[in-house]
């Protein structure tokens, strides 16, 4: 019996990392030809295995594009929620968030991913419902670190909710002007105005952010 479930736990485990490495290679595939571009065939060639193989383990098409934006979600979420908790102030923390938000580069690929993926969301219910939990979690992670510096009295920022929104449309449109654009504005510039705003909302001076 012992034998039997070690066998099945090992079959389970040996999916679960095919699984991960086809959607490891669907992300380098997409980022490469964009969501619209992708074929199952071009998945196949990027990690050397049968089409007949990835559909074994994704119906189709969508389902293994839904599940590697859904992977790619929980990884940002995640590291969202330990910038939150992480150590010092929320002035520190927030500045954290700004920062990891706005892009490294013009060709950072979660960037390029998530732009891509906001224009398949206006057709695709499934790529829009993931684009809104992203949107969510960012926003609800910059409301945390506004509500808990207004408690501390670090910040006076009256309406959280609505301060993490105004922040996220605003970075989300200097965002994309910044990868589109490379002559319109400079990362560097792109984040001064993300802390000027922030600042705003939060009731500090923008000279309080790290230097």
């Amino acid at each position: 019996m012992r034998s039997a479930e070690r066998s099945r736990s090992s079959r389970a485990d040996q999916a679960d990392q095919r699984r991960a490495e086809l959607l490891d290679a669907a992300r380098r595939v997409v980022l490469d030809k964009g969501l619209a571009g992708t074929r199952v065939a071009d998945i196949a060639k990027a990690t050397g295995v049968s089409g007949g193989l990835i559909h074994y383990h994704f119906a189709t098409k969508d389902e293994l594009i839904t599940a590697m934006l859904r992977a790619t979600l929980d990884q940002e979420s995640a590291r969202l929620a330990e910038l939150t908790e992480g150590p010092g102030g929320p002035v520190e923390r927030l500045d954290r968030l700004l920062r990891f938000y706005i892009p490294e580069s013009r060709s950072d690929q979660s960037w390029i991913l998530w732009i891509d993926a906001w224009t398949s969301a206006v057709r695709e219910p499934a790529i829009r419902e993931i684009v809104l939990e992203l949107e969510a979690a960012w926003s609800a992670a910059v409301e945390r670190v506004l509500r808990h510096g207004a408690a501390s009295g670090d910040f006076t920022c009256d309406d959280p909710a609505g301060a993490a929104e105004r922040l996220d449309a605003m970075l989300d449109g200097l965002i994309v002007r910044y990868t589109l654009h490379p002559s319109a504005l400079s990362r560097a510039r792109l984040l001064e105005h993300a802390r000027i705003a922030a600042a705003r909302e939060a009731g500090i001076d923008p000279g309080a952010f790290p230097a």
